[in-house]
């Protein structure tokens, strides 16, 4: 069973922080695949920025739409950051190596992740971004056991940030 919430994002802080903030509630649990959906410019790199950081990268973090994949090496653990909106077909994954990435010893931050569809493991992690008013709305849908986990941070989360709107 999934879980949904719906949270408005001011800005690109915003996108960012909450990025982190779900990033250090899933630091226990390695091999966490997310799903990064939304238009162009909605905030998934942006997201996904604030992920990393909190893992530790603090070099460039770079949009992957030319070269598919990026690795990072972030405190014994190895995350991927994927944008395969240039995918034509989900068969072109096969020369990505993902194979020396297994997605249950690895995070996966999968950005258009329809591009691979029927080649990818299934999402823990679901996020939704859309551009709302000149702000983002941030769609969150996990099954109960990361829900569980994301509960506490995003909790601390809410009560960090003035001015946002949280829906159910």
């Amino acid at each position: 069973m999934s879980t949904a919430q719906v949270i408005v994002l001011a800005d690109a802080a915003a996108t960012e922080r909450i990025g982190a903030a779900l990033a250090q509630a899933l630091t226990a649990r390695p091999g966490t695949i997310v799903y990064l959906r939304g238009d162009l410019g909605a905030g998934k790199t942006t997201l996904a920025r604030g992920w990393l950081r909190a893992l530790g990268v603090s070099g460039p973090i770079r949009s992957p739409t030319y070269t598919l994949i990026e690795p990072y090496r972030c405190n014994e653990r190895d995350v991927l950051h994927m944008d395969l909106y240039r995918l034509q077909d989900p068969d072109e994954l096969d020369a990505l190596g993902l194979d020396d990435y297994p997605p249950r010893q690895s995070d996966w931050l999968v950005e258009w992740p329809e591009r691979g569809a029927g080649r990818l493991p299934a999402a823990d992690l679901e996020l939704n971004l859309q551009v709302f008013e000149q702000k983002r709305k941030l769609e969150i849908v996990t099954c109960a056991e990361i829900a569980a986990l994301l509960a506490p941070a995003l909790l601390s989360f809410f009560e960090e940030m003035s001015g946002l709107d949280i829906k159910h």
